[in-house]
């Protein structure tokens, strides 16, 4: 059947052409560069997509999200972005990026494109401008440029630090070679901070947004979506002061801050919300902000962007009450402004899951943002604290018990193989820079962004021809796709049935929670009849009456070992 006729046929698709179908869809996150490799220079890249969509199609997902494959100097793994409207010419071409569009919604499968709007990257056109510009210029006030401290303005600005380590300021050298200003910079210093108080970044990304959701892209996933809008205001808070002004238990909480979680910010969602809406069905999106839970609800919004991750359970230790209590919470929240709520354990940004859940209580340590497992990296982590076995145990008893929650789930690539993060990567193959301009402080992210197995040998476990960019462990054979694919209690064929089962059984965004008189025992019930227990202790319970759809692990003579979660109807 041609691509054509197939799309024509998925047109007329409820599911498919259903206005609501990321309220409860499977999203599947691909790292570009780290998925499949398809001619040899040990890079990922878009056609590598498209050759595996019968792969992403057997794992009856509903969407991909596709993290940064825009041209980019890779300062910070693409989120360093030199043209928002292009593909980067070392994973594709445009046409490229169409065929693989037209690929997936042939297979049923939508496309969520990852957007990046709080800076470009230092190779940008606009910033390239800005330096060849003078002071005050039109080509400087489309970022955030100021003048130094001090007698020759030889101090930044402020004493911000950026999240990589090191000044949130950088000072640049004149058109005529003299010391000039500083431009502000949250992350590395080749991600220059753009100004959205400039009315020409907003237009031209309300641009870029049309310009894909006509290549076919049906939703946009918000990078750093708090930090867009700033009030610079002089005099600029120290670092003391603002300590001193966040009254919040969890961060800021009343949009004070001067450049995370702002109120403004929602004015410009506001307008992206006119632009989704133009389209049939809308296109959606969902907002990365790690801001106070009581102000996620506003991104969420209908009248925002829909969705705002919730990164709760990824925070979350393995642990019964914890569990309810978030889930629960998350839910009266999404059902009280009209959202849709989102789980995920694991993203290109954090410890994999099925490491994090093997390492005893009290030695990962806790990242600011959740990154679990970090800590214990970064010291070397003697290799017999962690329970390989126990954390791929709880982690497929996670996973499955999220994915009978309602909302949206969304999982990482190679998390359906059951990958653990990699921790032996030499110093010298590293790439993250939040690893070398945090040196003894932050082990960078590279541990989950290495290469996908696919076959049990070969120079790169058959992501590609020419190696990998980043180094495969011996151990990766064993996770394989080959290895999983069509073996009964793989953690790859759980997925998929598991997978193939939320497609079926989800109806209404609603669940009731089932007393055990068990603290380790989850059990609830969905719509149509279905149920979900997980047990979170270490002996063997006894399951309610019904038939057995999937278990995360084998039933112990009818009943529910620890650290599993079965379904029933």
């Amino acid at each position: 059947m041609s691509t054509t006729a197939t799309l024509a046929t998925l047109s007329d698709d409820h599911r498919f052409a259903d206005p609501n179908w990321w309220r409860q869809a499977s999203v599947y996150q691909i790292y570009p560069r780290s998925f499949s490799d398809s001619n040899g220079d040990g890079l990922g890249d878009i056609k590598g997509i498209t050759a595996k969509v019968p792969y992403l199609q057997s794992l009856a997902i509903d969407a991909v999200w596709l993290s940064p494959f825009y041209p980019s100097a890779l300062a910070d793994g693409g989120y360093d972005v030199d043209d928002y409207r292009d593909v980067d010419p070392k994973l594709g071409t445009l046409d490229d990026f169409d065929e693989m569009a037209a690929a997936l919604h042939a297979a049923g499968i939508k496309l969520i494109a990852d957007i990046v709007p709080n800076h470009s990257s230092d190779r940008h056109e606009w910033f390239r401008e800005a330096l060849a510009s003078p002071k005050g210029s039109p080509a400087r006030d489309r970022y955030i440029f100021r003048d130094g401290k001090g007698p020759n303005g030889e101090f930044p600005p402020s004493d911000w630090d950026s999240v990589f380590g090191g000044s949130a300021w950088e000072r640049i050298t004149e058109p005529d070679g003299t010391p000039g200003q500083w431009y502000m910079h949250i992350f590395a210093k080749e991600q220059p901070d753009l100004n959205w108080a400039n009315r020409e970044i907003r237009d031209d990304f309300l641009k870029t947004l049309r310009f894909w959701s006509d290549r076919g892209v049906d939703g946009f996933r918000v990078d750093v979506a708090h930090a867009l809008v700033k009030d610079l205001t002089e005099p600029l808070l120290s670092k003391l002061e603002l300590s001193a002004a966040n009254t919040g238990t969890d961060g800021f909480d009343d949009g004070s801050h001067p450049f995370w979680d702002r109120d403004e910010v929602h004015e410009v969602y506001a307008e992206w919300r006119e632009v989704f809406n133009e389209y049939n069905p809308p296109r959606t999106a969902v907002a990365e902000a790690w801001v106070h839970a009581t102000r996620r609800p506003r991104y969420a919004s209908p009248q925002g962007l829909g969705q705002a991750f919730n990164f709760d359970l990824l925070q979350a230790d393995f642990d019964a009450e914890e569990f309810k209590e978030i889930i629960t919470r998350n839910l009266a929240e999404a059902a009280a402004t009209g959202a849709s709520s989102t789980w995920v354990f694991s993203n290109h940004d954090v410890v994999r899951h099925a490491t994090r859940y093997g390492l005893p209580k009290g030695s990962k340590g806790k990242h600011p943002k959740g990154q679990d497992g970090k800590t214990w990296l970064l010291a070397g982590g003697p290799k017999e604290e962690l329970d390989v076995e126990l954390g791929e145990r709880r982690a497929r008893a996670a996973t499955l018990l999220m994915l009978a929650v309602p909302g949206s789930a969304y999982l990482y690539q190679g998390e359906e193989l059951g990958l653990q993060e990699v921790a032996e990567i030499p110093e010298s193959e590293r790439q993250d820079p939040s690893f070398f301009r945090n040196r003894g402080v932050e082990v960078g992210r590279d541990g989950c962004r290495v290469p996908l197995p696919w076959a049990a040998e070969g120079s790169s476990f058959g992501f590609g021809d020419g190696g990998a960019h980043l180094p495969q462990p011996a151990w990766f054979s064993k996770y394989a796709v080959e290895v999983q694919d069509g073996v009964e209690g793989s953690t790859l064929e759980m997925y998929r049935t598991a997978l193939k089962l939320r497609r079926e059984l989800q109806t209404a965004e609603e669940l009731e929670w089932i007393e055990t008189g068990n603290p380790e025992v989850l059990h609830f019930s969905r719509p149509g009849g279905w149920q979900s227990v997980t047990n979170f202790g270490e002996t063997a319970v006894d399951l309610p009456a019904g038939t057995v759809l999937v278990s995360s692990a084998p039933l112990e003579d009818g009943r529910l070992p620890g650290n599993t979660t079965a379904w029933l109807r």
